[in-house]
């Protein structure tokens, strides 16, 4: 045989061998890869995971999460818009403050509607150096490329997760599945953390004392006791209210009220929590301070309370005679601990001064 035709012959087996053996490194780099993304995925989960167990409110925790995201993946600018049932609002974003009205109005953009209607992410990005992205304003030149990610729960839009680079093409190479599998995060982030952003914003202002409703307790009222491992909670009642009411009108008993609400406010420090809690029932809760180091100051804030004094003027026979009309009020105390049941203690206190003989005046600690 020719030996030059041997030595082709030879090279080519090489070749083959090499291409062979380079297809075999490529596989196991590219399985190592997806093990490292499947790793980082976790690492990811794992700090969202421990981002909702954080002592913080639904909105910094969204914003925790996409400082995470900013992160984990090196992306300029990440911005999570939901939509609460009434109008859009941004939940987390890095965008300067001035680019908010274009980041939550992206889902009006002709760009983003089929991508919103099919559940689909969106790339776009520009090519020249003179050329802007669609959505952009005529003050926007920050962004070259952008990743629109819809967010659905149970079949329900609910808003959106826009990245965004200031490079073009940035996202050329970006493994969307690995993106997707973020997106699906956040909504579970967000579905988790509904019932928190409910309690934290479904107390009133009552109208008559300008106090939070009781479920201003239970959400960021209770937020601040969380940081102290246990604080007093301190329930009474104006037992003498109905008789008021009947005697000399309601009038005269939401102004003893209102008297009561404003002697309170003058006595006690800012960082504790006082609420109307209903009718004619009140709490405070001392953050950081136990039963003991309460119970005299109650006892000054009782008597405070049952020294208000309304002058009524009132005709008994044929003499017109004034009358001074005071609260009677009492007072139950208890501790509550870090992490427990909030609603459970108030829940407790309301029982006893419902069960309580209705004449009872005194500070009781159960």
């Amino acid at each position: 045989m020719d030996p030059f035709l041997i030595i082709i012959i030879v090279l080519v087996l090489i070749i083959v061998c090499l291409i062979i053996y380079n297809l075999n490194i490529y596989k196991k780099i590219k399985s190592y890869s997806n093990i490292n993304d499947r790793i980082s995925n976790l690492n990811v989960l794992q700090d969202f995971l421990d981002t909702i167990g954080k002592d913080e409110s639904v909105d910094n925790k969204l914003q925790i999460i996409n400082d995470i995201l900013i992160e984990k993946f090196s992306i300029k600018y990440s911005t999570i818009v939901v939509f609460n049932g009434a109008e859009y609002e941004i939940k987390a974003t890095n965008v300067d403050e001035k680019h908010w009205d274009t980041m939550k109005n992206l889902h009006t953009e002709d760009l983003f509607k089929d991508s919103i209607e099919t559940a689909t992410p969106k790339y776009v990005t520009i090519n020249g150096p003179d050329e802007k992205l669609n959505y952009q304003k005529s003050e926007m030149g920050r962004a070259k490329s952008a990743m629109f990610f819809p967010m659905y729960i149970d079949n329900i839009y609910i808003g959106y997760w826009i990245i965004e680079s200031s490079m073009p093409h940035a996202f050329d190479n970006m493994d969307t599945s690995v993106l997707g599998v973020v997106r699906e995060n956040i909504v579970a982030v967000l579905k988790t953390v509904s019932y928190q952003n409910t309690i934290e914003n479904i107390y009133r202002i009552d109208k008559n004392t300008g106090l939070n409703s009781a479920e201003y307790l239970y959400g960021k009222g209770k937020r601040i006791l969380d940081k102290y491992p246990q604080s007093s909670i301190c329930m009474f009642n104006i037992v003498n209210i109905e008789e008021i009411n009947e005697k000399f009108g309601r009038d005269i008993g939401t102004k003893i009220i209102v008297d009561t609400s404003n002697t309170i406010k003058k006595n006690i420090s800012s960082q504790y929590i006082f609420v109307r809690y209903m009718g004619p029932k009140f709490a405070i809760a001392f953050s950081d301070v136990d039963i003991e180091s309460v119970q005299d100051f109650v006892r000054g804030l009782k008597d405070d309370i049952e020294n208000i004094k309304i002058a009524i003027e009132k005709k008994v026979g044929k003499k017109q005679v004034t009358v001074d009309v005071s609260p009677t009020t009492n007072f139950v105390l208890t501790t509550y601990y870090k992490g427990t049941g909030l609603e459970s203690v108030t829940k407790k206190l309301e029982e006893y001064l419902d069960d309580c003989d209705k004449k009872e005046s005194n500070i009781n600690c159960i």
